[in-house]
């Protein structure tokens, strides 16, 4: 129970409670949303790889529900799906922006970071594959994903997406990009660093590996 008891999710109200309503006609609300994304946190927590598998865990675990905040009934598998659609990914975002603030706010081996400053921080990226099979008649995108592409990834080309992710030398995150597989990485850098210098951080020093090495990345730090 203690594992969210200094989160406190009130700023999130009025996110999570979109389109939600306590009184009038309709179905009434049978589970907080703020239960809702403390499971979806602890999944992440606890490297749970399906919404299957959580709510299997939420039902075998009294512990786990009670850290959520559920009593002895948890959500079904769609009822998580349906939260997803009716926030979205910008509501998503915006709550991890908001978590991320909070966590800088309250680290006690990074007393600097709680306004915003980081001295020293790393870029890095990652190969995200795509769920989809390839486009028979473009084999170069997904097709039941067509957002995805055929790019060269750390393994050797696969059709997926890449991430790059800006880190503090502890492993904080501190911000990350998406974009399909086939873009170069070098040309995430500048849209990663204006997303987190927007976020009102500043970051005195960055460190990569040689493969950021070119004035593109230079010109855009």
């Amino acid at each position: 129970m203690l594992l969210f008891a200094n989160l406190d999710l009130k700023p999130l109200h009025p996110i999570l409670w979109r389109d939600l309503h306590l009184e009038g006609v309709g179905r009434p609300v049978e589970y907080n949303p703020q239960c809702d994304l403390r499971a979806l946190m602890l999944r992440q927590l606890e490297q749970i790889p399906y919404v299957k598998d959580l709510v299997k865990r939420l039902n075998r675990s009294q512990s786990m529900r009670l850290a959520c905040g559920y009593q002895s009934k948890v959500p079904t598998e769609a009822h998580f799906s349906q939260m997803k659609k009716r926030i979205g990914v910008e509501g998503f975002r915006v709550i991890e922006e908001w978590l991320r603030h909070e966590a800088l706010r309250l680290r006690e081996s990074q007393p600097l970071s709680a306004v915003g400053l980081i001295q020293e921080a790393c870029v890095d990226g990652t190969d995200l594959p795509g769920w989809s099979s390839r486009d028979p008649n473009d084999t170069c995108k997904g097709r039941g994903d067509p957002e995805a592409r055929l790019g060269r990834g750390k393994r050797g080309f696969m059709l997926g997406y890449e991430s790059l992710f800006l880190v503090d030398m502890e492993g904080f995150p501190l911000g990350h990009v998406e974009a399909s597989l086939n873009v170069n990485e070098k040309m995430l850098v500048e849209p990663l660093m204006d997303k987190v210098l927007g976020e009102d951080i500043e970051v005195e020093l960055v460190a990569g590996d040689s493969q950021f090495e070119s004035e593109q990345v230079f010109f855009s730090l």
